[in-house]
């Protein structure tokens, strides 16, 4: 099953400031990732190729980075995740930029289930979540805080449960 999911932010910030959060991903004052709320992004080392690491069960290594620019990461778990996500800035001009995080792969076997099921709306609110984060990192304020659906609490909640 093929998934292409894409979630973007315009930001009133220029490239440079929101490709600075890129940076950030993983390291003490990370910007960009929603702390607290969920399992933290962990690498190996600093942020750079061959950085093997990821978030909560999800699991991935940097394939690809150009600083302050884009980001990609292949996964390496949950099984049946076969492809990468990314984040990457987009330059709009007049001062503006879009900020974007793509994943596309191919769910094979239990993934054709638990991507729809579970993966995604998860995967959703936290980037949601993040793009909350960037935003407020460049301007100082988030006009539209994302909000999580019932089904969303309700599967936080039984993953809260279950570990315990």
């Amino acid at each position: 099953m093929g998934v292409f999911n894409v979630h973007e932010r315009v930001l009133d910030a220029p490239p440079d400031k929101a490709g600075a959060l890129i940076d950030t991903l993983a390291g003490q004052e990370d910007l960009l990732w929603p702390h607290g709320g969920w399992p933290s992004m962990a690498f190996d080392r600093p942020l750079s190729r061959g950085a093997k690491g990821g978030h909560g069960p999800v699991r991935y290594t940097v394939v690809a980075h150009v600083p302050s620019t884009w980001v990609r990461f292949a996964f390496r778990a949950p099984r049946g995740f076969d492809g990468f996500h990314e984040f990457a800035v987009l330059p709009l001009g007049d001062g503006r930029t879009v900020l974007r995080h793509t994943l596309a792969m191919n769910a094979r076997g239990p993934a054709r289930l638990t991507w729809p099921l579970a993966w995604r709306p998860l995967h959703d609110a936290c980037l949601e979540d993040a793009l909350d984060r960037a935003q407020l990192a460049c301007t100082g304020a988030v006009a539209r805080p994302a909000r999580w659906s019932p089904y969303v609490r309700l599967l936080r909640a039984a993953r809260v449960r279950g570990v315990r």
